[in-house]
Parts: structure tokens; C-alpha cells; sequence
């Protein structure tokens, strides 16, 4: 990590700079503005040009020539920028796009299928894939074009596809929500037709990737098998959602998708090898270049991957060389190169962190290095240490505008890790070669794989679970500044000795008072609480007490750590009724999260076991918790402790066929009146209009002191319904910032307007029902550890 070359050479990074600049306001602002951004440094490079001819001094000369070469370079992406952008403008499937039709496409695959975070309801998994537009089908007109679109698709057929297949697609077109150059946005209507063969390399491929996956899941539990593929080649489709989550918590994600660290492993063991055959340097190259490919291959050359080939070879080169004058310039050179052949890159957050984080090892870490050892620190751990900082100093205003959060536990995680990833990635590597020559040698092989592998998923799951291990912030430019305001003064402050200690004296006594409140907010669960509504995302996730330690649970929201996480704080151990009102994934997602660790009674559904898809989850999951499933139908009354559950609903005729199921699933939601210590409430699910219609009709009391606003306050609400229920409290149980506009605005409008008090998850967090020694309602909120009453 020394510098034996002096300082950093960074007479290219003004270039990089400005055509990165120069491309992200093309992409985002037109092709006009930045056809006027590129006359302007044509002008700028001309000034500047003219200035460094009249002037003698060398200096003056270097820092006009690192100018000018930045003006011209910035002034012809400019041009190339405008062109791209003007050819998507005028791409006549653009215009189609904008007004909503329907059309007829061929395209060849980019990149694999990915699926999708559950959307919230049953049925195949939602998938999106990136293609490249060959031909637009009219009738019996065929027209040649050409541009990116995004497909959303379901079914195995779109899931089996390859990069480089071509097929033909019918669907609704719709106009991009980012700019990147994407043409269109494609929303299929069925499998995919007219499928062709991938070609050999991908088809070879794909086969490497089936057989690691098949050797991983032959060896290891299942949390494991899904994560070496991840680590190795950036495949994540076996990795369950809740280690994602965790990888997340804890500033780990990195990990699982294909970076410059993959790259520089893989080539690094190649090297390794070389040497020690004692094979000449120009073959060993040889043989490392063809290593690089045959990753670049097997991992899907996509822009996120060729990025991270071209920085993990700049990272080598900084760690072969120990050059930094070398590998600064060769960084800012591949910045240029990439943006000029996939310009898409200047708005891909991922490729932000990968630039970042490169030049923070390039130009940070040796600093850092030496600082810690005029500390006294060992080299190895300054090193270790230092490489993890500077990663997360580059990175987390990025990480900070990208997701509005920043993960307080990512330096210990990430030091705790850094001595297994190698390992898990060389083992992973060699055990992909093996697997195509003899499988079960590659499955005795990978086996070496799990203890690391265990390692790295208990790092994950213990940092994830710290009290306050992510920190939400604000979003997008403010955020960035914010944690890049804070990280500065921090930067400061440990120069010198008396403000390390005033730093230090604050870390100290913010955690004193923040860490007890994230471990167990004061007033909560607030005393005698009689209902929650968990703050489970976009889904619900409610819990009534029966007054005798156990809990009925309604709903266990899209995933497993949010609703686990409420019904810890809650001290739920015993469930005697866990109740799915209806088969829509934002409903059961969570039932794994609920089930395990707890003593359960058993699992009730309605009378509906479509759509088919959720009825499998549902069953599967209390199969695995060995908990019976039992069925609740109108009429139907449950007395549990001091709770007694009314079923009301549904009174929708059951439908019957699977695609009348997806049309009619939340009209099937069980509707449950329950009588309460702190009042009735009644419970809705899902159930839109139609079924809130029939409830009225039937002449069944639906009047409530609490009521859970049906379908996240969504606009299928009746104005009548919530008159005929007349509640003094409005629940809503809905996901912050989720894209379906929940809640309403008019049916929140209509609610206050009847007297109702409306507390909400997206604000308030976890919601609390109580009442009060006065007979009042009394609502509790924890909001970020906050209670709001």
C-alpha cells in the first residue's frame, strides 16, 4: 500500500469527469441542453487552448493540456450523447409507448430473467428482462428497428430464456420511468413465441451456471447453496429474501453481486497458479486474459459486469504494481471508455459505487494506511482496516441518495468478512470448472465452501439484527450531502488529538441515549395494547392480544423480518390462531417470519385456495412449522382468551376458475369483527367494493370503534362502507413511498370527515390500540423510536 512513485497522477480525471458529466445531462435533461453543453466546450477548449500557447511556465502548460483535452473529449460525448438521446426521442416505438398500445415485438435477450421483489400478489413471480429491439410487427408489415426496452413478464418460459435468444412478445407498451436511453417499456401478455437458440457461448454458460448451482445445493443448506452462486457469478435467484434483507442491514450487498473484487480474486488465483508453474509472464498474461473472458461469459456480460472486469483488472493492477500513478490514469481511462460504449452507465448507481469505491482503494486507503502507522497500528490490520474505511467513506453518500439509508454497521461487517470472501470465491470458481467435468467431484469439493459460508450469513444475520444497524435518512441529493457533511467533519476532527476526543465523547453519549431506544423503545408495547398493526411495508400485518400472553395474528405482511420483528418487540411467543385473510403475497409473504421460534395453534384461511400459487406457499410454510391449517367461513365464531372473532365475510361467490381467482381475490378476504378489551375492530384484508356492497347488503353489523382501512386506503374504498362502519379510528396499513398511490387522499378525507382519528405505518410506524382508564382510545405509534399519541 505504499507509494514509491510519488503522487497520484491525475491528469486524466478531469476528462473522465466531464464526459461522465456531460452524458448524465444528456440522459437526463434532452439532447438540446447538452448539444448546447458540447458548443460550450468546443468554445472553453479554444480559450484554453489558446492561453496555454502564449504561456511559458510548464505547470500552466500541463494543467491547459489536462483541460483541453477534458473540453474536446467532453465536447465529442456531448455530440454522441445528443444523437443517442434524439434517436430514442424519435424511435417511433417511443411514441407508441406514450400513447399506451399494444404491440408486437421481436428482441434478442440481454441479460438473464431477474425476478422480482413480491408485488403483492399470488400467482407466477413477477420477472423482468432486458432486451434489445430487433423488429416491430404490424399485421403483415414488418419494421427493422432498433434500442433497449424493459419487458415484465411471468411464467417459466420467460425464466428458462438465455442471453441472446431471440423472440417475439405481444403487449400493452408503456414510457420508461428512467432515463437511460430505454425505448420502451413492455408489459407481455403471455409467454414468449417464436423462440430461438441462444448461441454456443451462452448456452455453455448457462449450463456452468446450472451445474455450480446444482453442486451447491447438492452440498450445503439451503441459505448457503443460494449464496455461493451469488458470490461467485453474481447469481441470486436460489437466495432467500430474508438474507438479502440482511445483507442489506448490514452494508453487505456488494457481496452478492459480481464486482471488481470477483474479478481481481479470479485473476489474482490465475496469476497465483502461473508463477508457481513457473510459466513465463507474456503466456501467464495470455492465460489471465482467457480467465477474464470466461468469467465475463459465465457471469452475463451486461454493463454491470463488464464494469466490474475493467475495475477489477484496475484494482489488480494498483495490487500487482503497487503503483497508484498507474492506476488512477488506467481507472479514469475505462470510465471513458465504458460511457462511450454503454452510456446508460452514467445514471447506474452501481457503476457510481464501483468508480468510488476503486478510486478510494487507489487514492484513500494508502493514506489511511499511513496514518494508522504513525499510530502504531501492525501493517496488516492498518491495511485491512483502512481498505474497509475507504470503502465506506467513497461509498456511502452514493449508498445514501440511492436508498435514503446508511448502514452504521458496514466497516465491523465488512472486516469480519474480508478474510472468507476469497476463499468462498476461489472455492466456488474451481468448484464451477469441476462441476462441468465431474459433479460429483465438485459436490465433495464445495463442501469446503460452508464453514466460510456459514461465517459470512452469521456476520449477516447478527449485524442486521443490532438495534439501529441502518439508519434511515433523506433520499437522493440531500441525503448524499448530508452523510457527505458528516463524513467531512468527521475527517477533520480525528486530525488532530483534542477533537478526536471530543469526537470520540460524542459518539459516546449519542449511543448511550440512542442504542437503549432502538433495543426497546420507551412505552412500548404501550400498556394493555389490545391491537398493532405492524409496520410491515406495503401488506398487513396485525396482532390481536387475547389478555392471557398469546396473540392472534392477521396477516403476516410481504416478508418475514418485519412481522418477526414486531412480534419480538411485542413479546409474542404463543400464537393461538394465525389468520391469511386472502392468497395475495403481501399478505402470507411474511408467514415464515411469524412461524418460526414461536408456538403456533394453527393457520386458518377463507374459503377460497386460489389463486393456486399462494395456496402452496401458505400450505407449504405450515408444513415445514408442523402446524395444522384449518378453514374459516362466514358465520364462523372464534372465542381465544378475551377476544371473540365474528367471520363476516367474504360474501362474494367463491370463484373457481384461476383466472376468475385473480381478478376476485380481494373481494375473498375474510372480514373478522373482533370484540376487544380496547373496543371492536374490524378487519378488511383486501376486500374492494364489491364485496364491501355485498357485506352492506347482507344486514350484518359491520358497526366498529376501530376500522382497518380495506386494501391499504386504497381507492376501491365505498364511501358508504366507512359510513356504515362509523369508526372513531381509521388504521392504515400501508408501505411508504410504495408506487400505487395508497392511501387515497378522498377516502382519508371522507374518514376524518366522519369524526375518525387516521393513524398510519408509513408515518407512524408500528400502531398500537389501547384504552385508556377513562374508557378513551388511545393510540401509540412507535415511529423510529417515537411514540405518538
Amino acid at each position: 500500500m505504499t507509494d514509491p512513485d510519488g503522487p497520484v497522477d491525475l491528469r486524466l480525471v478531469p476528462s473522465a469527469a466531464v464526459c461522465w458529466a456531460v452524458t448524465l445531462t444528456g440522459l437526463l435533461a434532452g439532447w438540446r441542453p447538452v448539444a448546447v453543453v458540447g458548443v460550450g466546450l468546443v468554445a472553453a477548449g479554444t480559450v484554453t487552448t489558446v492561453a496555454a500557447y502564449r504561456s511559458a511556465a510548464p505547470l500552466r502548460r500541463t494543467v491547459a493540456a489536462a483541460l483541453i483535452a477534458a473540453t474536446l473529449l467532453g465536447a465529442g460525448f456531448a455530440a454522441a450523447t445528443a444523437l443517442r438521446v434524439h434517436a430514442v426521442t424519435e424511435n417511433p416505438l417511443a411514441g407508441a409507448a406514450a400513447r399506451g398500445a399494444s404491440a408486437t415485438l421481436s428482441v434478442v435477450v440481454d441479460d438473464d430473467p431477474k425476478p422480482l421483489r413480491a408485488s403483492g400478489f399470488g400467482g407466477p413471480r413477477q420477472l423482468l428482462v432486458r432486451a434489445s429491439l430487433r423488429e416491430v410487427r404490424d399485421g403483415d408489415r414488418t419494421v427493422r428497428a432498433g434500442g433497449s426496452i424493459l419487458v415484465f413478464a411471468q411464467g417459466e418460459r420467460w425464466e428458462d430464456l438465455l442471453p441472446g435468444q431471440q423472440v417475439t412478445v405481444r403487449g400493452k407498451l408503456a414510457v420508461p420511468e428512467r432515463r437511460d436511453l430505454t425505448v420502451a417499456v413492455l408489459r407481455a401478455a403471455g409467454p414468449p413465441s417464436e423462440v430461438r437458440p441462444p448461441p454456443v457461448h451462452q448456452r455453455w454458460a448457462g449450463t456452468v451456471r446450472h451445474r455450480l448451482s446444482a453442486a451447491a445445493a447438492a452440498a450445503l443448506p439451503p441459505a448457503q447453496a443460494g449464496l455461493l452462486p451469488g458470490l461467485v457469478v453474481g447469481d441470486v435467484s436460489a437466495l432467500p429474501q430474508e438474507v438479502k434483507d440482511q445483507f442489506t442491514a448490514a452494508g453487505l450487498t456488494h457481496l452478492t453481486a459480481v464486482s471488481g473484487a470477483n474479478v481481481s480474486v479470479v485473476l489474482g488465483a490465475v496469476l497465483l497458479l502461473v508463477r508457481g508453474a513457473g510459466i513465463g509472464p507474456r503466456i501467464g498474461a495470455v492465460l489471465a486474459g482467457a480467465a477474464l473472458v470466461a468469467f465475463v461469459v459465465v457471469a452475463r456480460p451486461s454493463p454491470s459486469v463488464l464494469r466490474a472486469a475493467v475495475m477489477g483488472a484496475v484494482a489488480l493492477l494498483a495490487l500487482v504494481v503497487g503503483r497508484r500513478k498507474q492506476a488512477m490514469p488506467a481507472l479514469a481511462a475505462s470510465v471513458i471508455v465504458l460511457l462511450a460504449v454503454v452510456p446508460s452507465l452514467a445514471v447506474d448507481f452501481g457503476f457510481a459505487l464501483s468508480v468510488a469505491a476503486t478510486a478510494g482503494l487507489i487514492v484513500v486507503a494508502p493514506i489511511l494506511v499511513e496514518k494508522m502507522r504513525s499510530w502504531g497500528w501492525p501493517r496488516w490490520l492498518a491495511e485491512m482496516c483502512a481498505v474497509a474505511v475507504a470503502a465506506f467513506v467513497v461509498t456511502a453518500p452514493i449508498v445514501a441518495a440511492m436508498s435514503g439509508t446508511v448502514s452504521v454497521v458496514s466497516i465491523v461487517a465488512n472486516l469480519l468478512v474480508a478474510p472468507v470472501v476469497a476463499p468462498i470465491t476461489v472455492i466456488g470458481a474451481v468448484t464451477a470448472v469441476l462441476a462441468m467435468l465431474w459433479l460429483p467431484a465438485a459436490t465433495l469439493l464445495v463442501r469446503a465452501a460452508g464453514p466460510p459460508l456459514w461465517w459470512l450469513l452469521e456476520v449477516a444475520d447478527r449485524a442486521a439484527a443490532i438495534p439501529g444497524a441502518t439508519v434511515t435518512i433523506a433520499g437522493g441529493l440531500a441525503g448524499s450531502v448530508i452523510v457527505g457533511v458528516a463524513l467531512a467533519v468527521t475527517a477533520v476532527a480525528v486530525r488532530h488529538r483534542w477533537s478526536r476526543r471530543l469526537l470520540v465523547a460524542l459518539v459516546v453519549g449519542v449511543a448511550a441515549v440512542w442504542v437503549p431506544t432502538r433495543i426497546q423503545t420507551p412505552g412500548w408495547p404501550a400498556d394493555g395494547w389490545a391491537f398493532v398493526a405492524c409496520d410491515v411495508g406495503q401488506g398487513d400485518g396485525l396482532v390481536l392480544s387475547t389478555g392471557d400472553g398469546r396473540a392472534v395474528v392477521v396477516d403476516a405482511g410481504p416478508e418475514p423480518g418485519p412481522v418477526d420483528r414486531c412480534l419480538r418487540g411485542l413479546g409474542v411467543d404463543e400464537i393461538a390462531l394465525l389468520i391469511v385473510t386472502h392468497l395475495h403475497a403481501d399478505h402470507y409473504g411474511g408467514l415464515d417470519g411469524a412461524l418460526s421460534g414461536r408456538s403456533v395453534a394453527a393457520v386458518a384461511i377463507g374459503p377460497s385456495d386460489l389463486p393456486a400459487g399462494g395456496m402452496r406457499f401458505v400450505s407449504g410454510a405450515a408444513d415445514r412449522a408442523g402446524v395444522p391449517v384449518v378453514r374459516l367461513t362466514p358465520g364462523h365464531e372464534v372465542i381465544l382468551g378475551e377476544v371473540r372473532l365474528e367471520i363476516l365475510g367474504p360474501l362474494v361467490p367463491t370463484p373457481r376458475t384461476a383466472a376468475a381467482a385473480d381478478d376476485a381475490a380481494n373481494d375473498t378476504s375474510l372480514v373478522i369483527r373482533a370484540h376487544t378489551r380496547a373496543g371492536t375492530i374490524l378487519l378488511t384484508g383486501d376486500v374492494e367494493e364489491a364485496g364491501q356492497r355485498a357485506l352492506m347488503r347482507s344486514g350484518v353489523t359491520l358497526r366498529a370503534d376501530v376500522l382497518k382501512l380495506p386494501h391499504h386506503g386504497s381507492r376501491t374504498t365505498a364511501p358508504e362502507f366507512v359510513e356504515a362502519v362509523r369508526p372513531r379510528l381509521v388504521v392504515v396499513s400501508v408501505g411508504a413511498g410504495n408506487p400505487f398511490g395508497h392511501p387515497n387522499r378522498g377516502i382519508l378525507d371522507r374518514a376524518t370527515a366522519l369524526g375518525a382519528v387516521v393513524a398510519r405505518t408509513d408515518l407512524q410506524g408500528d400502531v398500537a390500540v389501547t384504552r385508556t382508564g377513562a374508557g378513551a382510545l388511545a393510540v401509540v405509534g412507535r415511529s423510529h423510536g417515537t411514540i405518538v399519541r
